[in-house]
This record gives C-alpha cells, sequence and structure tokens, in this order.
C-alpha cells in the first residue's frame, strides 16, 4: 500500500504520484475539504485567477489547494499531454504548491464528447478549510497504470472498445480506486460522489461491479467524456466532502 506524505501548510496529505498530480488527497487532523464547481467553463489561466480569488476571499494560502477538474476539448497525443501538464504545474510552482517537483494536488482531467470546451479550462476545484469532517478527493485515473514511459504499452485492452473489453477496463480502474481510497486510509463507505467518464455503454455493469463494490453509494455520476489521452477510453474519480458549492 501506498503511504501518504503531509502538506502541512494545505492542512492536507496527499499520495504521491507523477508529476502532473497526486493520486489523492485526505485532509488532516482540524480540516474539511470543499468543493466549489464553476457555473460554466473556465479557460486555465482565467481559473487559476478565479481560484486564487476564491481562496484569498475566505481567509485561505494558495497551498490549500488541494484537488481540481479540468476540462479539454478532445484526447491529447502522450506528447501533447506531456506539453499541456508542463503549462498546468507551471502555476502550482509559482504559487509554491509545487516544490521540488513535487505535486500534491490530485486531479482528474477528462474530454467532454459533446460541446467540449474551446480550450482547457476548469470544471471544479477543492480546497482545505480548519473545520471539522475531513474529506477525501481520489484522482482521476484510465486503464493504464501511470509512471512508465508510455501509455499505450500498459494500457489494458489497449486499442479494443468491444463490451468485454470495456469490462475489463472498468475493473481495473475500480480496482486503482480502490488501491487509492486504501492508502488514504478510507474505503467506499467515505465516499459522498463517483463520477465514470466514458463514452461507452456502463448499464451491463452498474450493478455487478459499481453498486455491487460500494462504489455507487451516493450514485454514480456518468459524465459523457473521453480520459485526456487517446487510446483510453474508461476513467473514473471519487470524493468524499461535507460541503459543496457552485460559483
Amino acid at each position: 500500500m501506498a503511504t501518504t506524505s503531509a502538506c502541512s501548510d494545505g492542512g492536507y496529505r496527499y499520495v504521491p504520484g507523477v508529476f502532473q498530480y497526486s493520486a489523492g488527497v485526505a485532509a488532516e487532523p482540524g480540516y474539511a475539504i470543499e468543493r466549489a464547481r464553476f457555473a460554466h467553463w473556465v479557460p486555465l489561466d482565467e481559473g487559476f485567477a478565479r481560484i486564487e480569488a476564491h481562496l484569498k476571499a475566505i481567509g485561505r494560502p494558495l497551498a490549500a489547494f488541494c484537488a481540481c477538474e479540468l476540462r479539454s476539448p478532445a484526447p491529447f497525443t502522450e506528447r501533447g499531454f506531456v506539453d499541456f501538464n508542463r503549462v498546468y504545474v507551471g502555476t502550482l510552482e509559482r504559487w509554491k504548491v509545487m516544490r521540488d517537483g513535487v505535486n500534491p494536488v490530485a486531479r482528474s482531467n477528462v474530454c467532454p464528447e459533446i460541446d467540449p470546451p474551446a480550450a482547457p479550462g476548469f470544471y471544479a476545484f477543492s480546497y482545505t478549510v480548519p473545520a471539522a469532517g475531513g474529506g477525501l478527493v481520489v484522482a482521476g485515473s484510465g486503464e493504464a497504470p501511470e509512471g512508465h514511459k508510455d501509455y499505450r504499452s500498459v494500457t489494458v485492452r489497449a486499442g479494443e472498445t468491444s463490451a468485454d473489453a470495456i469490462l475489463e477496463k472498468a475493473r481495473w480502474v475500480l480496482a486503482e480506486q480502490e488501491r487509492r481510497l486504501a492508502a488514504l486510509g478510507a474505503g467506499w463507505c467515505d465516499v459522498t460522489a463517483t463520477h465514470v467518464y466514458t463514452v461507452h455503454d456502463i448499464h451491463p455493469f452498474l450493478g455487478s461491479e459499481l453498486v455491487r463494490r460500494g462504489a455507487a453509494a451516493g450514485g454514480v455520476t456518468w459524465q459523457y467524456c473521453r480520459p485526456p489521452v487517446a487510446g483510453l477510453e474508461y476513467e473514473m474519480d471519487c470524493r468524499g466532502v461535507r460541503r459543496e458549492i457552485v460559483i
């Protein structure tokens, strides 16, 4: 099981991941995680500015920014994804949230199949506040282990989209979400919302996999989106928070 590291000035701990995001975050004692969703998609630079303004307005430091949900126009090539991530983490480095190449912020980045945004931007973000209640956010994961030289060579059933292949991909992703929850000392009983991102039919295994394993205690939100890298077909994320707002 992965161990967590503390982001002490942010009020949370995280499961180390790859340079563009951590695998998940959980509030430290005395803190709670809140989620804010933008009423409308916000371009990346504007989104960072609005997040900074929101944190300042509630008296929280930039280090309190612990997770976000992005939307992109279409799946990236592997090279394009790396290039985008370098731009994204540039702000985290300027904010001194990302230090010495270590990124504590959890993230999902998916691509709406219908009416996509014109450019990458923010859908929602999460942050800590001094309060009881705790909370967690597990980063999005597709059907490929992260941290390898590429995605395609380690993708589950790469290039396949049959019902059987999507089921196998979904099972792998579900298990990865469970691994990340366990690393945070949590389980499905601590989750208040689960997102599934795919353009493929999830109904055949919704009950047998997601509901039966406990991933749908608060329901499942199926967002008709593709994962951010071309060739991936199925992604999930989840969170357990007590307060959510729309701004």
